[in-house]
């Protein structure tokens, strides 16, 4: 019968003596409850914000958006949804801003607001209180970027097509301002009433009209819209309500949020298997005071019980620290991931991921110190009269060992199916995880073997003796390997995700590429602009005519009823909405272009004067989305003319290449005569040339816009950058804690390293040779890690860049190195700093301390 009194009083005793030790197995549990606590709390933030900032985000209750102008039809669904309450219209495009004083010119985002935008949220202006003012005149407000962009101060003149503004100032909040999606320029925002002046809106401009609802009060959104959705569907109309926008915020957060609390999952999982480790450790060397207490009459249910108190305690010091680190860190959290933060985060507390973080440290802590903790049941009395480091015969695994093991496969998979919000991705995310775990283990333990097996003994003594370490009894090889492997794998990962990202996303930027791009180009402006460019001495492509269209059926059956028909919509489940509302910018042509590759069909031949359908190509991906193949029948809607088109071909498009890419190529002949507009592509120096040319062309044609590439690429890399940083943010705690479990490796193995240090002097070793002998064991460590890791980590980085991805994979030889030399240079230093007493004492007095 177990005695609870005697237990605690022996568990207390115990761990005096283990101060140091239990400090740092806190520590490794502390950094996963960390981060878990961190992420946990930051994502209930997020939450929050979502709920209480939707509407702002909107700037109204209800959005209607199109890509023309609204019909009468499209005025009348407006008209009832707005009944008794507010409606302000905005038009948002893109054009060529000129600011005289600064003689800079850029590509912006404008938008032409009438009064009452927005409806809701505070715009946050600099200086304060100018949005009223937007509409009393020729003014407009910018965001912040603008400013730097284009050298802009409040004040300043802002030629805007063939209109001028004078500007009033910035805004920080207004509804839409989100950094990834203005990255290529940033916003403007005018009087709806001055739009006609600029001229800006010509053929073959693309525009989005939306037009804002304010509900009395009192009226649900979801009501008022849930009834006009199918109409408004027929009408090529998008409805957003603010639940919409909370929704769809609150989603992309939480994929967000359990992706990282799955990368922290994994540095609390590391805590846990030094915890196990160590606890092992501590065990062998506590078998002797096992067996006297065995002799005093403690049953072995009494002795696991004394050590699982311990580690009970240790679990909870380690969650209560870490859930106290967790919240320290997630005030960092915002600045982190402030690219992709549409919301301002209100930090407090989460009781929910404070509870989690106790919970699942605690948890960890006892199923990975259960396993070693199950030995001290078998230690028997005559234990006392063996020496410290003699191993006992090993003892086949009974029933309650195998019951430690299922529990600990299942509490992983368990804690994994909670992060994911799914129990067979957590399953498989628990196996992922426990191949990478076992591929290290077998490299840790195959390292240890072989250096039995086939030792060096050729080497001079000093390296033999730091890699005869490695195997030497009470080793903590395979539990740093491990600690340390996941975390190089994890950060290696990223690595090859990013490095495969930006070469896929790298524009082809060579010297004799084409570097700006002009686009919406009338036919009238074609030949002067040419000239234009010609007398500058640029180098030009041939233009390429777009010609806007809009699908008006399919095998027969109109878009509308497709759209409408909630029947057919499910029969026709493949068929994307967005497919057949959205406008098509098309071209014609009579061959393939660098970027394209034929997959299906064949091309017409040049000069197609056929009768009957028109042959028409489309790209592999719109075709899954429209579900059509070759022999497909398609009718478009070309500027109000119908026209009937087979799909002949079916193309491979590389998007992130420089051409004038496409989803739907005509042959020459049928389009020739529809309007159009021109993009022309043309090679300029880097530097203010290209600000010069790009203000030359918007002085002449005010509407003609322009787009440096160089920029793209920049802001390409900006956005992959910030969203690896933030990431691999969290990755590093995976390697803190490895960092965490090899001083704990190291301090568990102290008196032992003391012997070997006082033994070594005694037979005249200098510090020199210990340093030397303490260098190859840390460095051997630490380059395993790193190997086994950087296979790991090509493997999964494969993995993620061809199914997720699907972009050629390379792998990045350099990040790998840098990876390799600075896990092999942190094991170093951190077991020389962790040693440092084993330099400093003297062999006497380790032997008077024996």
């Amino acid at each position: 019968m177990t005695r609870p009194g005697f237990v605690w009083r022996m568990a207390l005793r115990e761990s005096r003596a283990t101060g140091r030790r239990v400090l740092l197995l806190t520590a490794a549990i502390a950094v996963g409850v960390a981060a878990l606590t961190a992420i946990g709390s930051f994502a209930d933030n997020l939450r929050r914000a979502a709920e209480t900032q939707a509407r702002a985000l909107l700037g109204a209750d209800i959005a209607v958006s199109g890509t023309e102008p609204f019909a009468p039809r499209a005025d009348s669904l407006i008209d009832r949804l707005a009944e008794g309450g507010s409606v302000a219209r905005t038009t948002s495009f893109s054009a060529m801003a000129f600011v005289p004083r600064s003689g800079l010119t850029r590509l912006v985002q404008v938008r032409a607001v009438e009064p009452g935008y927005p409806f809701y949220g505070d715009p946050g202006t600099d200086p304060a209180g100018i949005w009223p003012r937007l509409q009393e005149g020729r003014f407009a407000i910018a965001e912040p970027a603008f400013l730097t962009a284009l050298g802009a101060a409040p004040g300043d003149t802002v030629a805007l097509g063939e209109a001028r503004f004078v500007l009033l100032g910035v805004a920080a909040n207004l509804p839409g301002t989100v950094s990834l999606r203005s990255a290529f320029g940033p916003r403007l925002w005018i009087p709806a009433r001055f739009l006609g002046e600029t001229r800006l809106l010509t053929f073959g401009s693309r525009a989005t009209y939306t037009a804002l609802v304010r509900l009395p009060m009192g009226i649900e959104a979801e009501d008022r819209v849930r009834p006009l959705r199918t109409e408004a569907r027929s009408l090529q109309l998008r409805l957003r309500t603010a639940r919409d926008n909370q929704e769809d915020l609150e989603e992309t957060f939480d994929q967000l949020s359990r992706f990282l609390g799955l990368v922290a999952l994994i540095a609390l999982l590391l805590g846990g298997i030094g915890v196990g480790s160590a606890i092992q450790v501590f065990i062998r060397r506590k078998r002797e005071t096992i067996a006297v207490l065995r002799c005093l009459g403690a049953t072995g249910g009494e002795v696991f019980a004394i050590y699982l108190s311990q580690a009970v305690a240790l679990g909870l010091l380690g969650s209560l620290a870490g859930v106290a680190s967790g919240l320290a860190v997630q005030l960092a959290l915002p600045h982190v991931f402030a690219p992709f933060l549409p919301l301002d985060v209100a930090v407090r507390p989460s009781p929910g991921a404070i509870a989690l973080g106790l919970g699942v440290g605690l948890w960890v802590s006892l199923a990975f110190a259960l396993l070693p903790l199950l030995g001290v049941r078998d230690v028997p009395p005559l234990a006392v009269l063996r020496q410290p480091f003699d191993e006992a015969p090993p003892r086949r695994a009974g029933w309650p060992t195998w019951t430690a093991r299922v529990l600990v496969a299942a509490s992983v998979a368990a804690l994994a199916a909670i992060q994911v919000g799914n129990p067979v991705r957590g399953i498989l995310f628990a196996a992922g995880l426990g191949a990478a775990l076992l591929v290290l283990w077998l490299a840790a333990l195959g390292l240890t073997r072989a250096l039995r097996r086939w030792f060096p003994r050729r080497l001079p003594y000093v390296f033999r003796q730091g890699l005869a370490n490695l195997y030497r009894p009470a080793n903590q090889t395979v539990a740093v390997v491990l600690a340390l492997g996941a975390g190089a794998f994890l950060l290696g990962s990223l690595s090859v995700v990013r490095h495969n990202l930006l070469a896929r996303l790298a524009l082809d930027l060579g010297p004799d590429r084409p570097n700006l791009v002009l686009f919406d180009i009338q036919p009238g402006q074609l030949d002067s602009l040419q000239a234009l460019l010609a007398a500058r001495g640029l180098p030009l492509e041939a233009p390429v005519p777009i010609v806007p269209m809009r699908i008006l059926a399919i095998n027969g059956r109109t878009s509308a009823e497709i759209l409408a028909d909630t029947a057919a919509r499910r029969a026709d489940r493949r068929i994307s909405p967005w497919a057949l509302r959205r406008e098509y910018r098309s071209t014609y042509r009579d061959s393939l272009v660098a970027s394209e590759k034929l997959v299906v069909g064949k091309l017409w031949e040049p000069g197609w004067t056929g009768a009957g359908a028109i042959p028409v190509s489309l790209e592999t991906s719109i075709a899954g989305d429209l579900d059509v193949t070759v022999r497909d029948t398609i009718v478009w809607d070309v500027q109000g003319v119908p026209l009937t088109t087979v799909v002949t071909s079916l193309r491979e498009v590389e998007w992130v290449r420089f051409e004038p890419n496409f989803y739907a190529v005509f042959p020459t002949g049928p389009l020739e005569q529809a309007p159009r507009s021109y993009v022309l592509l043309t090679r300029v120096e880097e530097g203010p040339e290209i600000g010069r040319i790009q203000r030359d062309v918007v002085e002449r044609f005010p509407n003609v816009a322009s787009l440096d590439v160089s920029s793209v690429q920049r802001t390409i890399e900006r956005i992959v950058g910030s969203v690896v940083a933030a990431i691999r943010f969290m990755a590093l705690f995976s390697l803190a804690t490895g960092l965490v479990v090899l001083v704990g490796a190291l301090a568990t193995s102290r008196l032992q390293r003391l012997r070997e240090a006082a033994l070594l002097k005694t037979l005249g070793a200098r510090r020199r040779d210990v340093i030397r002998v303490m260098v190859t064991e840390y460095a051997a460590l630490g380059t395993l890690a790193a190997l086994v890791a950087a296979g790991l980590a090509a493997a999964g980085g494969w993995a993620l860049v061809r199914f997720v991805f699907d972009v050629p994979f390379a792998l990045p030889w350099t990040a790998f190195g840098g990876l390799a030399l600075v896990l092999v240079a942190l094991t170093v230093g951190t077991g020389l700093w962790s040693s440092v007493e084993v330099f400093r004492r003297t062999p006497m007095e380790v032997l008077r301390a024996e």
